[in-house]
């Protein structure tokens, strides 16, 4: 490289400097960035234990509060991280002059307009994939879901919600703003598109079962379909959301109260054994 080249590497235009500083942190994210913070954490942690024999008689269980602590942190931290694949997806779509954001409807623009086409998604989506589940779990082709439990802790719900809306924006993002993109880029057909994409996102959460498979197939197709035609992801993000924070937080609620339809299936009884009594 000459000297001219290297001028003209460190005299680059802001917006270019803005994007390489995006780059670096979005890399980081995904490697050693977090890698590294997790042990500087760590770190802290382990020297927050070391007390010494007289210390440690004077306290009055921290221990248990400052686990939860920690926990808690390293979760919010864990959902903070897993955004990083959805800021490198919005940033390969963005190019000079061109809000990435705007290109995929990611915006609030239309926030009204999308939240109430979302709301109808969820109609549309939601409580057929509930009565799915149900049939599947009745046929026993569908795995029973752990839904997290609802405890008093003042984190817990904020945390459902937050996992509600890695979900929606990651799914989303990835397999509809992102990957539509791109592959029509490569020449392909909007219904080539649209299944291929509803056929990874049923095999996304193939870990639920054959029953979910579908139901997902299914949404794939749907969501995809009204993306080409309201060329917008946020009505998607917001249905999808929604929909995973009435799994979340309404699940717990389906169990206690229908515990023989959404509770796991009961445990078959020992066989009797043939051996004589003693």
């Amino acid at each position: 490289m000459s000297a001219s080249d290297s001028t003209n590497v460190v005299a680059s235009p802001q917006v270019d400097r803005a994007r390489l500083w995006w780059e670096i942190a979005i890399v980081l994210a995904l490697s050693v960035g977090r890698s590294a913070l997790y042990s500087v954490l760590a770190l802290v942690q382990a020297l927050g234990r070391e007390q010494s024999l007289g210390d440690q008689s004077a306290s009055l269980n921290p221990a248990a509060n400052a686990q939860a602590f920690w926990d808690v942190l390293y979760q919010f931290l864990a959902l903070f991280f897993s955004l990083a694949p959805i800021a490198l997806a919005i940033y390969l779509l963005w190019e000079p002059g061109v809000s990435a954001f705007r290109r995929i409807g990611l915006d609030f623009r239309r926030f009204g307009r999308d939240a109430g086409l979302g709301v109808v998604l969820v109609a549309v989506i939601g409580i057929p994939g509930l009565a799915l589940y149900a049939g599947g779990r009745a046929l026993g082709i569908t795995v029973q879901v752990d839904a997290a439990p609802l405890d008093p802790s003042w984190w817990t719900v904020p945390l459902l919600l937050l996992s509600a809306l890695r979900a929606g924006l990651t799914e989303e993002v990835i397999f509809i703003g992102y990957l539509f993109d791109r592959l029509r880029r490569l020449g392909w057909g909007w219904w080539t598109i649209i299944l291929s994409t509803a056929a990874l996102r049923g095999m996304y959460h193939a870990y639920q079962g054959i029953g979910p498979i579908f139901g997902n197939f299914a949404m794939g197709v749907v969501f995809g379909w009204c993306y080409r035609r309201w060329g917008r992801v946020m009505p998607l993000v917001i249905a999808h959301t929604l929909i995973d924070i009435i799994a979340f937080v309404g699940y717990p609620l389906a169990v206690a109260l229908w515990p023989g339809l959404f509770g796991p299936l009961p445990s078959p009884s020992p066989s009797p054994s043939l051996s004589p009594s003693p």
